[in-house]
């Protein structure tokens, strides 16, 4: 028997209060810039057992100027900008290459949370991106190795062959370069901070950068 999707929609409830904690967000007492308010939340989201909350959406544009949207990991934030990888060929490194500007988009439903940054992105340094995937796993390694990503496949066979070589090698010499593997920083001029409330009373803290003043702040209307 087949489901009905618009009841099965209207049947769900997000921020069920068994399952999630909906804290305050006080905007007198957020930090004056960004990025140690969202240190502060990550930590608290991995304290709630929030899932994998490294993974964030990117939306990029291509040189038409059309939209894709993609999960990827965040692999840093510091004051270079928040940073994932990629390979320089992929779908996203060729938007990337046509128009460097993104947007980044975290959802923590744990506890009610989302944190949206947008702004220019620039290629860190080859050895930056290699020293990058040396920190990570054998996989992360293996699957750099693989390549060809957003190129069209030919069987499930052909990626098994190439998957398996790139784990031996990855295994083999964990020092493997992956030339085409590209780590990207995305410096905001805008960053926000969703907080849910139970009443749809949202708090949104938005921050924006101004070249001479640096960060302001201001609150949007939910």
């Amino acid at each position: 028997m087949g489901t009905d999707l618009h009841e099965l929609l209207t049947s769900l409830r997000v921020w069920d209060p068994e399952l999630t904690e909906l804290p305050v967000l006080d905007p007198d007492t957020a930090p004056a810039e960004p990025l140690p308010l969202f240190a502060r939340w990550f930590a608290e989201t991995v304290a709630a057992g929030q899932p994998e909350p490294h993974t964030m959406s990117l939306a990029t544009a291509d040189s038409e100027g059309l939209p894709d949207v993609r999960i990827v990991m965040l692999h840093g934030a510091d004051a270079g900008g928040w940073s994932f990888a990629t390979h320089a060929h992929s779908r996203k490194g060729g938007h990337l290459a046509a128009r460097p500007y993104a947007a980044l988009a975290f959802y923590w439903p744990v506890l009610g949370r989302q944190v949206r940054v947008r702004g220019p992105v620039v290629t860190a340094p080859a050895e930056e991106a290699r020293a990058d995937l040396r920190a990570r796993s054998a996989g992360a390694l293996a699957s750099a190795l693989t390549g060809r990503q957003s190129e069209a496949l030919g069987s499930p066979e052909e990626l098994t062959r190439a998957s398996e070589a790139a784990w031996e090698l990855a295994r083999r010499e964990p020092d493997t370069p992956a030339p085409s593997w590209t780590l990207y920083r995305l410096r905001p001029d805008e960053v926000e901070f969703f907080q849910g409330d139970a009443l749809r009373r949202h708090t949104r803290l938005r921050y924006r950068r101004s070249p001479r003043q640096g960060w302001a702040r201001e609150l949007l209307w939910p």
